[in-house]
């Protein structure tokens, strides 16, 4: 398939399929927020309202309405939802819970920091859409509070004994790459030079290890590497998807030889984690070759898949490594053939190592209006721009 009709596959499956999905379905008219989770057919089968997820979409329908088509519908979607987060998402020190009941009662406490982070890239956003100076607001209050937090991002909340094995997460810098970026335009420039410095110092140095080209997900504080569970845990996705992020990051500080050591990486890691008896990418992995302790380590997941495309995709117009070309070709044809759902739309997020659907869910817990419908859209755009020679 020609670049340029695959750039139209992708924005047709986001504009006639994927959005409308969460537009005729999603939607609580009573109570305000977004169900999430929705069966095959789009039917509600859970109420609980996960503020994430509740966050992603606000950001989703403001990014659409911002960068796609300025609909009046987009707009009061992205911005209903942030009235709901904004009245009973957070505690009266903007510290975002995890979950809410249906009408917007707490049900977990503010442990999880990806909360805030998606929070303030929602209200971020939103604030391009309307200008409204409190979304503004609530989005740099929380960024300040996510860099507080940064040390011990659960807090209070941490259930490890202090001092023991004091690891450090590869998903906070990793997710403050893209954040950085997002809320450019509310922060101090001193600031985001600050955050963009550290970020990928900690992506690219800290937890990218050398002797095997491949990402930990946890290190010790000093950076070295922790011979245990949580120190040997490979996320292939995790390490793929942070690569589109450097990517962007090398485009805004113009140092290509950063997007070329992120496409290696990228494509190291894929090959890494590519299952060549059923094809597919591994959710997780031990660096050893011992067995992970997640159960679900040979699971297909969606959003890894999706994820890779944006980077390989941005890895060739970047580059031009026709390497990152052949693999999107190759992910490309998997993540379609499995996780694209040719009877209803949105796509199917869980399969088995064999590529059998595991759960027939469009959204729930973990999975709402954000890994695919933003992947959709950035390698439509991508694709558009490498058409156009616009890189």
């Amino acid at each position: 398939m020609e670049l340029k009709e695959l750039s139209e596959k992708y924005k047709n499956e986001l504009l006639q399929r994927v959005i409308p999905f969460w537009e005729n379905y999603s939607i609580d008219h009573k109570y305000g927020g977004y169900f999430t989770c929705l069966d095959r057919e789009g039917n509600v089968f859970d109420t609980d309202k996960f503020v994430w997820l509740q966050a992603r979409q606000v950001w989703m329908f403001s990014k659409l309405y911002n960068e796609v088509e300025q609909k009046e519908n987009w707009k009061k979607i992205a911005s209903d939802g942030a009235h709901f987060l904004n009245q009973f998402g957070h505690d009266d020190q903007i510290n975002w819970y995890f979950s809410l009941s249906r009408e917007g009662k707490p049900l977990v406490q503010p442990y999880n920091i990806f909360s805030d982070c998606f929070a303030a890239m929602a209200f971020g956003q939103l604030y391009k859409a309307t200008g409204e100076k409190q979304y503004a607001n609530i989005a740099t209050q929380t960024f300040e509070n996510i860099l507080s937090r940064s040390e011990n991002p659960k807090g209070q909340y941490n259930k490890l004994y202090p001092g023991t094995r004091p690891l450090k997460g590869f998903s906070l810098p990793m997710i403050l790459c893209n954040l950085s970026l997002e809320l450019e335009h509310l922060l101090e420039p001193d600031l985001v030079e600050k955050t963009i410095n550290t970020c990928i110092h900690e992506v690219m140095e800290v937890f990218y290890q050398p002797d095997s080209g491949l990402i930990l997900e946890n290190v010790n504080p000093d950076g070295s590497f922790s011979d245990s569970f949580e120190g040997r845990l490979l996320n292939p996705g995790h390490a793929i998807e942070a690569m589109w992020f450097i990517m962007d990051l090398s485009e805004r500080l113009k140092k290509p030889e950063l997007a070329q050591k992120a496409v290696d990486i990228a494509l190291r890691s894929l090959k890494y984690g590519w299952d060549e008896k059923y094809g597919g990418i591994f959710y997780f992995l031990d660096i050893k070759g011992n067995p992970p302790q997640q159960l679900e380590w040979d699971q297909k997941l969606w959003w890894v898949h999706i994820e890779t495309l944006i980077t390989l995709i941005k890895g060739y117009a970047l580059t031009g490594n026709q390497e990152c070309l052949n693999w999107f070709e190759k992910v490309h044809n998997y993540t379609w053939s499995h996780f694209s759902d040719p009877e209803h739309p949105e796509w199917f997020g869980y399969l088995n190592r064999q590529g059998e659907v595991l759960l027939p869910l469009k959204g729930g817990k973990w999975k709402g209006c954000f890994h695919v419908p933003r992947g959709l859209f950035q390698v439509w755009k991508t694709l558009e721009k490498i058409t156009d020679k616009t890189f």
